[in-house]
């Protein structure tokens, strides 16, 4: 049987994943790269997780990346490549991700 990719688990475990981005003021989360397509390698590949906060000081907006990260990674026992949307520069990446990624958290 195929391993459960990490978009499926997302999925299933959304509820988790609501509390963690209301937890960490997350405002949206996109999920993309390999994780949402067919060539996700459950033995090698990272998650691709781009993100944007709420506003907030320096010093929460700090904790709040820093605990999403180690909590996501927990989450899916793997390394988590967590990218804030407004640091995005390369053209190619953002139209990648313009392109491909899935939103699966938006605060209401």
């Amino acid at each position: 049987m195929k391993p459960e990719s990490p978009f499926t688990y997302f999925l299933k475990n959304s509820k988790r994943l609501d509390e963690l981005c209301r937890k960490y003021n997350v405002s949206e989360m996109f999920i993309f790269g390999s994780a949402i397509r067919s060539d996700f390698n459950p033995e090698k590949s990272d998650i691709d997780i781009m993100i944007s906060f709420k506003k907030m000081t320096p010093a929460e907006h700090a904790d709040s990346y820093f605990g999403l990260l180690e909590e996501l990674e927990s989450f899916f026992g793997r390394s988590v490549d967590l990218l804030e949307k407004e640091a995005v520069r390369n053209p190619y990446l953002k139209k990648n991700i313009d392109e491909s990624g899935v939103m699966v958290y938006a605060s209401a």
